[in-house]
């Protein structure tokens, strides 16, 4: 790789040793990561995003080939059911709420018998307004074009999520992190209308953009994935860690572009949760009070303990038991990344970021059965097995990889068209 100048070729120590990179987020990780600069503003390099997409472009495609086999499985199980591939991956459940936000705009309410009252005011914005500017542009509908905007997120999610983990671990262990995102259980997610992989494109380039000293960049991605998600304040949490600990470095002595960074980056989450807000009458609590009715609350994990303890006393839907095991391995993995040595510890904004996000999903009640959703943009909790993989044996390493495939695919087939339960 070549040196910030672009002009010095220089071994990378982590290319030829994998996961050996110290990744504490200190000023020498920090000094190390910066782009080139003049006059304190980065320089657009062409040639060097051509150079890491083309670094790339092997995860890349086995990311696709992963997707793609996946959506080709469930097309196949779908037509023999007589379903629609096309609708059960652009409309089922939070993907018909999003397509009716982006032709309609906002002011659906679902009352059910229960007393239950869903308001589609708990959906943040950006993606269905990225769906309805695609409809606009192209002559395709509301489904078609959030499968699209979907899609082109997930490439570019995934071609973020290999520059973290290339900065993080080198390139080996960069592309089998790749890997294992395509092929988590819970990945058809992916594939469909939803959120999530606009929100892990954003966070992905944000995190670099952290680890690269390009502040604004990770501000401004940093409030766009706050329009994005509910979970999008992970984030913006990432960005103001980074600043606070370069504040405390510098003695308090820090450049414009820090504190612009810190102040856009939670902007987005603020700016949606307080509108929705004054739209209820109640500017700091109404968006919650939407979030309520879906039975949405964060209460520590209080909920999400009693259903367990439920669930393990009778018995239950397949879905139920993945969602508990997957949520369980999600903990797991996050204590492993925590408590690593300093040569696997990631640095600071990575590990708050994963953090908030597994917070938010365990301390989270209702819909438990969407918790693996709710992970799937918490790519850094695959760094342990994706440095794992980097040393294991070919042998070994293609045998965990295709009995990840195979249940990947299986359980993509399994949430949309057998389960009864919301994805």
């Amino acid at each position: 790789m070549s040196d910030r100048s672009g002009s010095v070729r220089r071994i990378d120590p982590a290319h030829r040793f994998p996961c050996a990179r110290r990744c504490t987020l200190s000023a020498e990780t920090l000094d190390r990561a910066a782009p080139s600069t003049t006059g304190g503003v980065a320089v657009r390099n062409p040639a060097r995003w051509r150079a890491s997409l083309h670094r790339a472009a092997p995860a890349l495609g086995l990311f696709a080939a992963a997707r793609l086999t996946g959506m080709l499985v469930l097309a196949l199980w779908a037509w023999h059911v007589g379903r629609s591939p096309r609708a059960l991956l652009a409309t089922s459940w939070d993907s018909d709420w999003y397509t009716r936000i982006a032709a309609h705009g906002y002011g659906r309410t679902l009352y059910w018998p229960d007393g239950a009252v869903q308001s589609d005011l708990a959906f943040f914005p950006l993606y269905p307004g990225l769906v309805r500017g695609v409809s606009a542009v192209l002559p395709v509908a509301g489904g078609t074009a959030g499968l699209l905007v979907s899609w082109t997120a997930a490439g570019a999610a995934a071609w973020g999520v290999y520059l973290v983990g290339e900065r993080l671990q080198g390139r080996t262990t960069a592309t089998w992190l790749v890997v294992l995102w395509g092929l988590l259980p819970h990945s058809i997610v992916l594939s469909m209308a939803y959120t999530e992989p606009v929100m892990t494109a954003l966070a992905a380039w944000s995190l670099y953009a952290l680890l690269t000293r390009r502040w604004l960049w990770a501000g401004a991605l940093a409030a766009l994935a706050g329009l994005s998600r509910p979970s999008g304040i992970a984030v913006a949490a990432a960005v103001l860690a980074a600043a606070g600990w370069e504040l405390w470095r510098r003695r308090g002595r820090a450049a414009g572009r820090l504190w612009a960074a810190a102040a856009l980056a939670p902007s987005g989450w603020l700016a949606y949760v307080v509108w929705v807000g004054v739209r209820r009458g109640d500017p700091l609590g109404g968006y919650f009070a939407v979030q309520d009715g879906w039975t949405s609350r964060f209460d520590f994990g209080a909920g999400a303990l009693r259903f367990v303890r439920d669930m393990l006393t009778r018995p239950t839907q397949f879905g139920f038991a993945m969602a508990l095991v997957i949520t369980a391995a999600g903990v797991l993995l996050f204590a492993l990344l925590a408590l690593a040595d300093r040569a696997h510890r990631p640095p600071l904004p990575v590990l708050v970021y994963t953090g908030v996000l597994v917070l938010i999903t365990v301390g989270g009640s209702g819909f438990f059965e969407s918790k693996p959703r709710f992970l799937l943009p918490a790519f850094p909790l695959l760094l342990p097995l994706a440095c794992a993989l980097t040393k294991a044996r070919p042998r070994a390493a293609v045998a965990v990889t295709a009995a990840l495939a195979g249940l990947s695919f299986c359980y993509g087939v399994y949430a949309l068209t057998l389960a009864p339960m919301a994805l």
